[in-house]
This record gives structure tokens, C-alpha cells and sequence, in this order.
């Protein structure tokens, strides 16, 4: 696998305006170092949605990079068919798929040993003769972006120098991610090429493209497939569309990517992933996804068997700080995560606890992406034994170690009504693998008391008052 210098070429400073347009926060407030510890600014503008928007993409991006090998999903994967009388092929091994010889080395060399989960049922339809259509519904770390690029590989025609895979990304960061995979699995495969659609990499007007593989985000692909005609969209043979749900929190995104899609042949092969499948990603997926195969993941049941739960009654926030105080020595036995409502709230509260004394590392949306990896690196190896976050900014991260969490804010929707599945999601970290976790809610108002007593009955699960006898119980929980 080869890139021409050409193609990477790109223009660094405006690679890094649009990496800031799109993974940095506008507002200026507590800002944490790169290793969490706080330090205070003036600004206390609360979260926008677009703000909001710009974290998933920026969360997709620190998932690929806090990864270090595949997740072993527990979900069951739910397989519905184009034509449900034709069978159904799952493999075991890389070798059933009959794969390139230089493919399946490329394969061995990332280190797959054999096909995940999603990779068991999705390879053998991407790879089926005529191709097949497929939407795909896959969480961060399950191998799904090997598989596409597995699919764009066997479909390319090395001798023919002209672009025939085409793989839309939200995030120019995003586009660099999967071209590392591409450049990983072709490495033994050298007249393979590839280039990068993104801003900034100028080309010559008129220059055709000799790459057979094309990777950027919808506004420059669609530029250099119509207005600067560098792509031949007719010549497309595999369509990639990667991370829906994140693109089509962008509108722009949505629209150019049907434009693309518009201009590519009937038989072009269109594949598309997202790790959620709300109603718009569904409308979205069926507008550019005709006769598709479907893989969705069933979710995993949650249980709250294994969790104590408590909470803790003041009368404001700076209560909240104080009982948060009272039972800190109780909680870092072990590894504690602290979840507040916005980002002006954890941020003040990373930066009161520091004062105190308290060592806490803080999970803001304002850091930069490779600054948030590393302070859950550090959060897991045990650096760190509390991190003070926002729902956005954890999502998705899973730490082994943590045994305690904190609801420093109820989880509420936009709306102001309990969010039970967050709530059954952040809490749920604790009592994993069998073993027993503790949840502590902060109640300061009666208003969010009738939070927890809805979340009491949408679980049918009794929270108890937290009283300092339970302190002893805490800590054996935690020990």
C-alpha cells in the first residue's frame, strides 16, 4: 500500500482550522492540562447543541484511539436479509473467505486471529458475488472498520489507476483513522494507492486521480467528483459511508452525501455503519442504502442486581460539594467516576475538589481529542483513582476498575424528565463481571428528588438515604 506524496500533501494549517472547526469547543472556562489537573478561565457559557453535535465526532475519534484491541461484544447480532430464502453464511476463520493471499497476510499482520462478531456475518456478505448492499449497526472496537476495508481491498482492480473505492468520513481526523487501517491491511499490496479527499489538499485543476481509493469528508469528495471532476463517479465500484450518525448530525453532511450517492452507478456496492440507529440515521440509511442486507446489535440487558444504590439530600450545590467531601476518603479505596449535567458543572467541581487537596483528573469536551485519550489512559492504569466527567464525554469508555459512581447531577433529558437509560448506562460500569458497585445520587432540590423517585419506579428498584453508618458498608464494597 502506497500513498503518493502528493496525496497527503495537505495544507497543515488548514487540516488543523478544520480540526479545531470540528473537535474544539467554542466557550473558555475551567481548562484541564493534558494529565486533567484544572486550571480556571472566566467564562462560564453553557453547552450549545452544536457543541453537543461537535462531540460525537469527537468521541468516535477518542474511541479509535483509547482502543487498543477489539471489545469481545456480549450483544447478539440480529442478521435480516435482502432475500430472506437465500442462506445465511457467517464464517469462523479468514481463511473461508478466500481472500487474496496478500490480503490475509495484511489481515494476520493487525493482528486479527480470527473474524469478530460483526466481522463473522458482515465479511461474507460484502464479499459475496454480485456484491451486496449493507447497513450495519456497530459500537466503536468491533472490528467494522477492518471489515469495510477488507470489502474496498478485494473489490479493487489494481491495474486499473483510476479511483474505484470511494469511503466518506465525517471528520478529516476521522478520514486519517481509517486510512491508517487501509495502509496497515494493503501494506502487502504495493500497487495499491490511496488518497485523501480533504480541505486543503490542492490538486491541479483538471488532474485526474490514479489512486483506486478515495477517503475524505462529504464537501471535498463532492467537489472533486463534480465541480472539479478529479473522481469519475461512474467508475465507483464500492461506496463507503462510515459513521452515519455522527454525519448526519452535520445537515450539510447529509445532503452532499446523497449527492455523492446520486452520481454513482446502479451497481455500485453501498455500505453503511453507524453505531446507533435512531429514526433519522434509519431515513438516512434507507436514502442511500437501496435493497440493503441488515446487521443490527440486540442490546445487552443491563441489571442493576449487583449495585447499591444511595442518595445523599442537601439543600444546594455547594451541600452537594460538602457531603461529596464527606465520603471522598470512602470512595478512592478504589476508582470513582463523577458525573455532572453540563461542563461549566464539572468543571467547577474538578477545580473545588483540587483546591481541597483531592487529586481528580477532569474529562472536558474542551480538550483536544489526544489530550481527552490521555487522561483515561491514566484513569486506567490507576494514575487518576476519580475523573470528573459529562455524559457526552464518557460515553463509551469502558474502565474495568470502577467501582463507584457518583450522580453529582441526575441525568435528565431536554426536557427535564428522567433519563433512565443514561442513568442505567453510567451506573451500570459498576457492578460488571459479577461484582458488586455502588451508586451514590445527589439530591438538592425537590425537584430532582422527584427525578429519583421516577427512576425509582421506572427500575422498581429501592434507593436507600445514604447515612454515615453506611460509610462502613462503603468501604467494604470498595475494598
Amino acid at each position: 500500500m502506497a500513498t503518493d506524496s502528493w496525496a497527503l500533501a495537505v495544507d497543515e494549517q488548514e487540516a488543523a482550522a478544520e480540526s479545531l472547526s470540528n473537535l474544539h469547543l467554542k466557550e473558555e472556562k475551567t481548562k484541564p492540562d493534558s494529565n486533567g489537573a484544572v486550571v480556571k478561565t472566566d467564562d462560564n457559557v453553557e453547552k450549545t447543541e452544536d457543541e453537543e453535535k461537535e462531540d460525537r465526532a469527537a468521541q468516535s475519534l477518542l474511541n479509535k484511539l483509547i482502543r487498543s484491541n477489539l471489545v469481545d461484544t456480549t450483544n447478539q447480532v440480529e442478521v435480516l436479509q435482502r432475500d430472506p430464502t437465500s442462506p445465511l453464511y457467517s464464517v469462523k476463520s479468514f481463511e473461508e473467505l478466500r481472500l487474496k493471499p496478500q490480503l490475509l497476510q495484511g489481515v494476520y499482520a493487525m493482528g486479527f486471529n480470527r473474524p469478530s462478531k460483526i466481522q463473522e456475518n458482515a465479511l461474507p456478505m460484502m464479499l459475496a458475488e454480485p456484491p451486496q448492499n449493507l447497513i450495519a449497526q456497530s459500537q466503536s472496537g468491533t472490528g467494522k472498520t477492518a471489515a469495510f476495508v477488507l470489502a474496498m481491498l478485494s473489490r479493487v482492480e489494481p491495474g486499473n489507476k483510476y479511483p474505484q473505492c470511494l469511503c466518506l468520513s465525517p471528520t478529516y481526523e476521522l478520514a486519517l483513522q481509517t486510512g491508517k487501517v487501509i495502509e496497515q491491511m494493503g501494506k502487502f499490496y504495493p500497487e495499491l494507492k490511496l488518497a485523501y479527499a480533504v480541505r486543503g489538499n490542492k490538486l491541479e485543476r483538471g488532474q485526474k486521480i490514479s489512486e483506486q481509493i478515495v477517503i475524505g469528508t462529504p464537501g471535498t469528495v463532492l467537489d472533486w467528483c463534480s465541480k472539479l471532476k478529479f473522481i469519475d463517479p461512474k467508475k465507483i465500484k464500492v461506496f463507503v459511508l462510515d459513521e452515519a450518525d455522527v454525519m448526519i448530525a452535520t445537515q450539510g453532511h447529509q445532503d452532499q452525501s446523497i449527492r455523492i450517492q446520486r452520481m454513482l452507478p446502479r451497481d455500485c456496492q453501498m455500505l453503511l455503519f453507524s453505531a446507533t440507529f435512531e429514526d433519522s440515521v434509519w431515513k438516512f440509511a434507507q436514502k442511500v442504502v437501496p435493497d440493503p442486507n441488515i446487521i443490527k446489535l440486540k442490546r445487552e440487558e443491563e441489571t442493576l442486581d449487583t449495585i447499591k444504590q444511595y442518595y445523599v439530600l442537601c439543600n444546594n450545590r455547594d451541600e452537594k460539594f460538602q457531603a461529596l467531601c464527606n465520603i471522598y476518603g470512602a470512595i478512592t479505596i478504589a476508582q470513582a467516576m463523577i458525573f455532572c449535567h453540563t461542563r461549566k458543572t464539572a468543571g467547577w467541581l474538578a477545580a473545588e475538589l483540587s483546591k481541597e487537596g483531592h487529586q481528580v483528573a477532569l474529562l472536558s469536551g474542551e480538550m483536544m481529542v489526544e489530550q481527552r485519550a490521555a487522561v483515561i489512559e491514566r484513569f486506567r492504569e490507576g494514575k487518576e483513582k476519580v475523573l470528573v466527567t459529562t455524559n457526552v464525554c464518557a460515553r463509551g469508555i469502558d474502565v474495568e476498575q470502577v467501582s463507584v459512581v457518583i450522580n453529582f447531577d441526575l441525568p435528565v433529558d431536554k426536557d427535564g424528565n428522567p433519563d433512565n437509560e443514561t442513568y442505567l448506562h453510567r451506573i451500570g460500569r459498576t457492578g460488571r463481571f459479577g461484582k458488586r458497585g455502588l451508586a451514590i445520587n445527589m439530591v438538592d432540590s425537590k425537584h430532582s428528588m422527584n427525578i429519583l423517585n421516577r427512576i425509582q419506579e421506572h427500575f422498581n428498584k429501592k434507593i436507600n438515604k445514604l447515612d454515615t453508618d453506611d460509610l462502613d458498608e462503603i468501604e467494604k464494597i470498595t475494598n
